[in-house]
């Protein structure tokens, strides 16, 4: 049997993980929304859809940020580097679809 103090402290960091979370994907949503902006843009004026100066520049910007934040560069680079891919693909797509 869990302590009741116990396990009421771990279902108090339960809550703000869930509200972390859903704050993530509302992060994630908006900035979807810009780079989606972004995307149109690019394709009418047929820029290409990645832009290596600007992903270089970011992935250092938020290793910094995560040193700062007592949290693994590494792995906040994995993270930029999944949403840069997802990214590109949807620029990609709203190219073809322009196209079209």
């Amino acid at each position: 049997m869990i302590d009741p103090a116990v396990k009421q402290e771990l279902s108090g960091y339960r809550q703000s993980i869930d509200n972390i979370d859903a704050a993530l994907v509302h992060m994630l949503a908006e900035r979807f929304r810009c780079t989606k902006a972004v995307g149109v843009l690019k394709a009418k004026y047929n820029l290409p859809p990645a832009d290596p100066a600007r992903e270089e520049y970011q992935i250092d910007r938020l290793r910094r940020l995560a040193k700062e934040a007592d949290l693994d560069p590494d792995f906040a680079e994995k993270f930029l580097n999944f949403i840069i891919h997802e990214v590109i693909r949807h620029h990609e797509a709203i190219a073809a679809d322009l196209k079209d």
